[in-house]
């Protein structure tokens, strides 16, 4: 590639990059297919906890390195839709207590949520990679590295389509988080895309955004190996390794 992509060229390859959505991941699927027993989607619920609750915190960091005032008053919609808050509007009052409220309805109690103490090393490294990138990375950067986003309400519907049938036993109330974030995420996508089809607009500009793109897919798709390998396979860290006193 000599030349820069159009914008309708360089969406296409954006969203190509979707093939490698952790909808994909063999976790997912096993969610999905209904295969998870309840401490495998307990487990996950508990880990992906960690990702939403680093959110808000990475959107901050995001608003920080922006000058633009009208993307700022765009972004921190962001923010207020994952913290909640008066002036959210939310069944909820945010994602982040939608969330507490999907552990609940799991069996996850919400303390156990907020004091992370099921929440994987892989998890946690992959999560703070993502957190730590936006922090040091120009703002558009940060920008294209939340466009996952475009392929998150197709996650979001096969879990509302999926979950009702196959695990029964959870409380339909809780789904709420996903129902939000059907609405959220395409009002989301518009605004990231855009500034990100505006910004991007040199060959290697955009692959740069590729790169990043794929890194944010990277993370997502890392935190399911480390679910994978502990629920699953059960070998979560350290599983080989005695406690001290154990003969």
């Amino acid at each position: 590639m000599t030349t820069a992509w159009t914008p309708a060229e360089f969406e296409q390859q954006l969203r190509s990059l979707g093939r490698h959505y952790h909808i994909h991941h063999p976790f997912q699927q096993m969610m999905y297919a209904g295969k998870l027993n309840a401490e495998q989607l307990r487990g996950w619920v508990a880990n992906r906890f960690y990702y939403q609750v680093t959110i808000p915190r990475k959107d901050a960091a995001l608003l920080f390195n922006c000058p633009d005032r009208e993307v700022r008053r765009m972004w921190i919609q962001r923010i207020l839709d994952h913290d909640g808050g008066p002036a959210t509007n939310h069944v909820s009052n945010g994602g982040i207590e939608a969330w507490l409220r999907l552990g609940e309805a799991c069996g996850v109690p919400r303390e156990e949520l907020l004091d992370q103490r099921h929440v994987l090393p892989g998890v946690r490294f992959a999560v703070d990679a993502y957190i730590n990138f936006v922090h040091y990375a120009d703002w558009r950067e940060g920008v294209c590295s939340s466009l996952t986003e475009l392929f998150a309400p197709t996650a979001h519907r096969q879990r509302l389509q999926s979950w009702p049938d196959h695990y029964p036993w959870i409380d339909n109330a809780g789904l709420q988080y996903f129902r939000n974030r059907l609405s959220e995420a395409h009002r989301d996508v518009d605004h990231g895309l855009a500034l990100t089809l505006q910004h991007f607009t040199t060959c290697e500009q955009q692959q740069r955004a590729l790169h990043i793109l794929k890194f944010k897919l990277d993370v997502l798709w890392t935190m399911l190996d480390a679910m994978y390998l502990a629920y699953v396979q059960h070998m979560p860290p350290y599983f080989n390794i005695a406690e001290a006193g154990d003969e």
